[in-house]
């Protein structure tokens, strides 16, 4: 098996494909937006022509969608005739923030959810609400709807919200 040259047409397609996925936990998101594709690979030999490998890496240690997200890359891919599908989970680098799209940060703003913010690596007081943008706003729990996510309240327009964590 080996790795052969990808044609920058053939490239953007497979990234256009996987632009289409989205975080089942966070559906206004794509994988491209968090920034959890690392790596894709064509890998050829004289018996396989359609033999891709995807590296991901999770944004949070143990994060249970991980799994449903490679079941959809397969399932996309497996549409686009792909034969032999390789999904690495690789953790090292650790995936961070730093990762995700600016227009990802901005959906997340727009779905009600601040985006991450290096000021406030540790979430506190003073993150911007995403409903009004106030930053009077106070920690609930450091833990939200999901362990990557912290709950916070607006005090001036009492709505509370998740906050991505910076990681």
């Amino acid at each position: 098996m080996r790795a052969i040259a990808i044609d920058d047409n053939e490239l953007q397609d497979c990234y256009a494909l996987l632009g289409t996925i989205h975080d089942p936990e966070i559906p206004v998101l794509s994988i491209l937006d968090l920034g959890i594709v690392r790596n894709i690979e064509l890998l050829h030999s004289l018996q396989d022509t359609g033999h891709i490998r995807v590296t991901i890496t999770a944004t949070y240690t143990g994060c249970p969608a991980m799994d449903t997200i490679a079941t959809l890359i397969r399932m996309e891919l497996l549409k686009k005739g792909y034969k032999t599908i390789e999904i690495i989970t690789a953790i090292a680098p650790a995936w961070t923030t730093d990762w995700m799209s600016e227009d990802g940060k901005e959906k997340l703003k727009r779905y009600g959810i601040a985006p991450p913010d290096k000021r406030f690596e540790i979430p506190t007081d003073g993150i911007a609400c995403p409903q009004c943008g106030s930053s009077n706003t106070r920690l609930l729990s450091e833990f939200g709807s999901t362990a990557c996510k912290s709950l916070l309240q607006c005090n001036d327009c009492a709505e509370p919200f998740d906050y991505f964590k910076c990681h």
